[in-house]
């Protein structure tokens, strides 16, 4: 351990040099080219066994160690958001529109980094490491789902994932074992009317009235409808009903999204809103259409690897706080791993604490701490090194 914490601390520079380049050059989900390339000839030139356009657009390297132990699979993915970046940094994004707000690019450094390190020290390596750089995290459906039906955990015993995470310092690590982080949905609902002038409301049926009864009955699911010792969360992103001032729109269209942790909670969420678009329409002699769209499911870590990897974490150079964060309402797709194989997601704090103020992930001003990157390094490689480690002596032991 105290050779991979060396190498990494000397490949620090250029774990920095990569994660600025990354941040200058993204991509859009669905939509990445030079990144994977970048991937493909950093792994290359490793001497890594590569594969390219897994699932579409991924990267898969495998480093087999001199010695013979599982197949561990570290995971980073390298997608942007379409967002106009606001920040002030000297190596800021070079793409009109396109930024990496959510440490994507930090990722894909650090576990570049990591395969290089390892590298380093293959012959004394246990096992077989399969590095998965995903694209598409962003944007359902998603880039894990099409990697892994491509084989991209074909062989892997068992995978780990974490994500730089602004919300908490650097030097903190978060491990949680079950729900982590929720399944993301989203709906679509159409609300047909009758339109007309504005000062004839009687010959119309009001689609904006309509849908304003949706919205307002849509947030008494929660409250009424779920368990309470349950999460959900029901939300409308978009109300749009484009007419003159003096115009009664014919239809209105609104679009939102609906998180959840339990399968149970996310059918009757799914089928409530269908009820509640109904029962105003009924009332209003209007129609609509409905359309429930399943995202990510939820991501549910593994006890035992998520305990593992947890009570190691807190001997890691540069780890302060080992904690146990609450469930996050964000998704990722991170979770079909999880149904495949073992594995855990972690945290990795990306604040700093001499930051005025810290943007959250998607937004404009979003950043990370670079020391954080080494830190995710660090506890990833630990993780690998120690779990390779502790599999061998099972077989050993039977």
């Amino acid at each position: 351990m105290e050779k991979l914490y060396q190498q990494l601390d000397h490949l620090y520079d250029e774990m920095v040099e990569v994660f600025r380049h990354l941040h200058m050059h993204p991509e859009l989900s669905f939509e990445e080219v030079e990144t994977p390339k970048f991937i493909e000839d950093y792994h290359t030139k490793l001497g890594h066994e590569v594969r390219t356009g897994v699932g579409g657009r991924g990267v898969v390297a495998k480093l087999k160690g001199g010695k013979p132990g599982p197949t561990i699979a570290p995971r980073a993915d390298f997608d942007a958001l379409p967002i106009q970046e606001e920040t002030d940094l000297p190596h800021k994004s070079k793409v009109d529109g396109v930024m990496h707000a959510c440490g994507h690019d930090g990722h894909t450094a650090e576990l570049l980094i990591l395969a290089k390190a390892l590298n380093k020290m293959k012959d004394d390596l246990e096992g077989t490491i399969v590095f998965i750089h995903q694209h598409a995290e962003e944007y359902q459906p998603g880039g894990a789902i099409a990697m892994i039906e491509d084989g991209c955990l074909e062989g892997v015993d068992v995978i780990f994932g974490t994500h730089l995470w602004a919300n908490a310092h650097v030097g903190e690590v978060g491990f949680r074992s079950g729900p982590v982080m929720a399944a993301a949905d989203r709906f679509h609902i159409t609300i047909q009317g009758k339109g007309g002038h504005g000062a004839q409301p009687h010959l119309t049926k009001d689609s904006v009235v309509i849908a304003s009864q949706v919205v307002t009955s849509l947030q008494q699911i929660v409250a009424r409808r779920v368990d309470p010792l349950e999460s959900a969360v029901v939300s409308v992103g978009n109300f749009v009903a484009k007419n003159a001032f003096n115009v009664i729109a014919d239809t209105v269209e609104l679009t939102g999204t609906v998180r959840t942790f339990n399968e149970d909670v996310r059918s009757l969420v799914e089928g409530e809103i269908e009820r509640v678009v109904k029962g105003a329409c009924l009332s209003a002699d209007a129609d609509y259409t409905y359309q429930f769209v399943k995202g990510y499911p939820a991501c549910v870590n593994h006890q035992k690897e998520t305990e593992f990897l947890a009570e190691l974490a807190g001997s890691v150079p540069g780890v302060k706080n080992v904690y146990e964060p609450a469930p996050q309402m964000g998704g990722e797709d991170f979770s079909y791993y999880l149904q495949h194989v073992k594995g855990t997601f972690f945290f990795t704090g990306a604040g700093d604490p001499d930051w005025k103020e810290t943007y959250p992930h998607h937004h404009p001003k979003f950043k990370i701490s670079e020391k954080a990157m080494l830190v995710a390094a660090k506890t990833m490689g630990k993780a690998v090194i120690e779990y390779a480690k502790k599999d061998s002596q099972l077989l050993v032991e039977q």
